[in-house]
């Protein structure tokens, strides 16, 4: 599970005639662990500094609803049959994958350093980092601060950080917790120098178990997940085997999602202080007003949606649609962006603001006309989802759902299941997605779907740009 928040300082690389050229902006980016879209106003750092100061994108995608694939996603740019880090764990995923593919040689980090921006991570990497390929002091190419746990990575507390090749052990004091270290290591790192710098800030908030500060440890009590029309799902009779399977939720498990509903929420108060401390940082060392800021994360999450107790991986908008806010020079306070994007447009986007070159493997698009109000032609009409099931039995276990690509448009979600299962939803007419219109859609309709979705499926580098906006 993940979250995703970015922050930018800076011009962007183009200004209006007459409009005095700023230095390069410096970026931070905030990934939080497995959050689902919806929650934002429960949060009032990243309500108040970031929704209303800033722009909301109301159909943001991932490219997998799964931690690693989607965050090897975002550091490089590049679809999952691409990349080619297929799950959370190895031998097909997880860092050692990452790692044993030297993919970390050309990531965002190595090219905004390219590009002279001092560059930092601070908190989760990829999952199972350092795994089995590096030491615990490892430290990847293209960061030149480095803060990221090692052991009891969802603790919270009780955890151990390499910093900069060394380690550090963290214990269960209240100045212990994670995403008040993270804040703290930003805060130095913000104001230390005056070149232009590049933070990745990924806090683990609200991965399970969602351990809270002590002092949110009381908050929501009364709070309930959210009773969609989704939740709970009555009529799966339509749906593939594996949604079928799933019986009815016990008064029982609803109880329990409620209850991690509100561990969640709580744990999420640590990461919107952390947001709040690097704001007043920004403005304590005068660099706010030249600052975009990016609030995302890596996937979304089931809470009792489509019966699912807990968890993601799924075609469903709840585990692949996630926020994503950015404030900043230029772009309207409190505004909404409708056009569609992805997790592969963040490192463009990052590059673009930054003036820092991409390679061609790069498959995203930079989301800088967006935020500046313009609408390019042609742009995004489909995203691309990949779920590979895992050979780790262990991991296996945690997802019921077979190896799938999907196809979101604007209007519809096309899901083709290695079993030969189709999906389809009008999500303008549906937007709960819970009729399956496969069997009974025109013909011609899902071969066009089907069509678009091989090409993406199919695509690399400049060519998805072109296949996305088929």
């Amino acid at each position: 599970m993940c979250i995703l928040l970015l922050i930018v300082i800076a011009a962007g690389p183009t200004v209006a005639a007459g409009e005095a050229r700023k230095s390069p902006p410096n970026i931070v980016f905030v990934l939080a662990d497995d959050l689902e879209s919806g929650t934002l106003p429960y949060f009032p750092n990243i309500t108040q500094q970031l929704v209303r100061q800033g722009a909301s994108f109301d159909r943001f995608f991932v490219t997998n609803s799964w931690c690693c694939p989607s965050r090897a996603s975002i550091l490089r740019s590049q679809y999952v049959h691409s990349h080619g880090v297929l799950t959370n764990t190895a031998p097909e995923g997880g860092f050692d994958r990452f790692n044993n593919l030297a993919l970390e040689r050309s990531t965002v980090g190595t090219w905004m350093q390219q590009a002279g921006y001092r560059t930092g991570l601070m908190g989760k990497f990829l999952n199972h980092y350092p795994g089995e390929t590096a030491e615990e002091t490892y430290v990847p190419s293209g960061w030149n601060e480095w803060a990221v746990p090692v052991r009891n990575l969802y603790t919270e507390y009780g955890y151990r950080l390499n910093e900069n090749g060394g380690l550090v052990d963290y214990g269960w004091s209240e100045g212990d917790y994670l995403s008040d270290v993270l804040a703290r290591k930003a805060g130095d790192f913000i104001a230390a120098g005056s070149e232009p710098f590049f933070l990745y800030l990924a806090p683990t908030g609200p991965h399970n178990p969602a351990n809270p500060a002590v002092r949110h440890a009381d908050a929501f009590s009364d709070a309930v997940a959210p009773r969609t029309p989704s939740f709970d799902q009555a009529d799966v009779s339509g749906e593939p085997a594996w949604l079928q399977a799933r019986p009815p939720l016990t008064a029982q498990a609803i109880e329990r999602i409620d209850e991690r509903y509100r561990s969640r929420l709580r744990s999420m108060l640590g990461v919107d202080d952390l947001v709040g401390s690097v704001i007043d940082k920004l403005r304590e060392t005068g660099k706010l007003d030249n600052t975009y800021i990016f609030f995302s994360s890596d996937n979304g999450f089931h809470l009792g949606t489509h019966r699912l107790k807990q968890g993601k991986t799924t075609p469903f908008d709840e585990a692949i649609k996630v926020p994503l806010v950015v404030r900043g020079p230029g772009v309207a306070p409190g505004s909404v962006i409708r056009e569609m994007a992805a997790t592969v447009d963040l490192a463009p986007t990052f590059a673009a603001l930054g003036g820092a070159s991409t390679p061609s493997f790069a498959e995203g698009r930079s989301l800088e006309p967006l935020l500046r109000g313009q609408r390019p032609v042609p742009w995004r009409k489909n995203a691309l989802i990949e779920f590979v099931r895992p050979l780790n039995q262990a991991s296996a276990a945690q997802t019921p759902v077979p190896p799938y690509t999907a196809l979101r448009t604007e209007q519809y979600t096309y899901v083709k299941y290695d079993t030969g299962e189709l999906q389809l939803y009008d999500v303008v007419t549906d937007p709960h997605q819970l009729h399956n219109l496969a069997r009974i859609a025109d013909p011609a309709l899902m071969q066009g779907l089907d069509q678009r979705l091989q090409a993406m499926a199919s695509c690399s580098g400049a060519g998805c740009r072109e296949a996305d906006s088929r």
